[in-house]
C-alpha cells in the first residue's frame, strides 16, 4: 500500500513538474514575442522616422546610453539622446538606406538583453538593450552601442 501511495505520489509532483515547466516556457516565448514585438514596431521604426514619441514610449525615463561612435566615447541620458534624434535628418527623410535587425533576445524572470545591429549613414551599430518588465511593460532601461563599421567583430 504504501508503494502505490509513493507512486502516485511522485506521479503527481512529476505532472505539476511538467505543467509548470510548459507554463514557463509559454511565458518565456511570450515575453520574447513582446520585446520583439516592441524592437520591430516601436524601436526600429521610431530611430528610421525620427519619431521621438514614439521612441520615449520604448525607453524607461532613467535610460542610460553608453558605447563609442566612430571611436570616440559616448554617454547620454534619455533627454539627450531624444534630443539628437529631433535635431538630425531621420534616415526616411534622407532617403538613406536603414536596416534594424534583431540578433538575439535572453528573457530571465522580469530581464531581458536583446542584441541588434542598426545600419544607418555610415554607421553599423553592435547594440545590447537591457529591457525590464515594470507594471506588465517591458521598458528599455539601459543601451550599449558600438560602432563596427569600421571594426571586426569577435562572435562567440
Amino acid at each position: 500500500m504504501k508503494t502505490i501511495l509513493l507512486i502516485a505520489l511522485l506521479s503527481c509532483q512529476w505532472r505539476d513538474s511538467k505543467a509548470q515547466n510548459k507554463n514557463k516556457m509559454e511565458s518565456l516565448k511570450a515575453n520574447t514575442a513582446a520585446i520583439s514585438e516592441i524592437l520591430e514596431t516601436r524601436y526600429f521604426k521610431g530611430i528610421y522616422e525620427g519619431d521621438i514619441a514614439l521612441l520615449s514610449t520604448v525607453y524607461h525615463p532613467g535610460t542610460l546610453l553608453f558605447g563609442d561612435v566612430k571611436g570616440q566615447p559616448y554617454a547620454k541620458n534619455l533627454e539627450q539622446y531624444l534630443d539628437g534624434v529631433k535635431n538630425r535628418q531621420s534616415p526616411k527623410a534622407s532617403g538613406k538606406p536603414f536596416k534594424g535587425e534583431i540578433q538575439d533576445i535572453r528573457v530571465v524572470n522580469s530581464i531581458a538583453v536583446a542584441e541588434v545591429k542598426v545600419t544607418m549613414y555610415d554607421f553599423v551599430y553592435q547594440e545590447f538593450l537591457s529591457f525590464h518588465q515594470i507594471d506588465g511593460k517591458w521598458l528599455l532601461v539601459n543601451k550599449m552601442i558600438a560602432d563596427i563599421a569600421d571594426h571586426a567583430v569577435i562572435e562567440r
